[in-house]
């Protein structure tokens, strides 16, 4: 049975293929699609560097129709870091590539490596502002509220 994900992507760092961060971002919207079917892609904003990173980022979502389990997909998402050249360091560094699923049409899921919805999604501008322009009616399974509630409070 199919599951629906939302997708948040971010990149802050030159890929040696796809060039500038815009550029990565968007080659990983179409390789999602070995993961599934992306029935959905945000434009891709431009946001300000966090904590220790230096340059800006490039984010944008995607709504991914899948197979997978939420394990499955992470672990999915997780190997598309890497044969980007995401590894692993410092929290809020520079990088290649991050993928993380932020919301899931199953509502919560949690275990020792993933937890659904995304912890810290509810205050994060540069993931609610890609998600509004594709998922506006998406709930929050934990405080009810969608999407577009959400941002419209960032």
């Amino acid at each position: 049975m199919s599951s629906a994900y939302l997708v948040a992507l971010g990149s802050n760092r030159r890929h040696h293929i796809y060039g500038l961060p815009r550029e990565v971002v968007r080659a990983a919207m179409e390789e999602l699609a070995a993961l599934g079917t992306v029935t959905a892609r945000s434009p891709v904003f431009t946001t300000p560097p966090l904590g220790p990173a230096e340059r800006r980022f490039a984010n944008a979502a995607i709504v991914l129709e899948s197979e997978y389990d939420p394990p499955s997909l992470l672990a999915g998402l997780k190997r598309m870091e890497h044969s980007f050249g995401r590894r692993r360091g410092r929290r809020w560094g520079d990088r290649v590539l991050d993928l993380d699923i932020i919301l899931w049409s199953g509502g919560k899921w949690r275990d020792r490596t993933l937890t659904i919805p995304h912890n810290a999604f509810r205050n994060r501008r540069f993931v609610l502002a890609p998600a509004v322009s594709i998922a506006p009616d998406w709930r929050d399974p934990v405080s009810g509220r969608t999407i577009a509630q959400l941002a419209a409070t960032k």
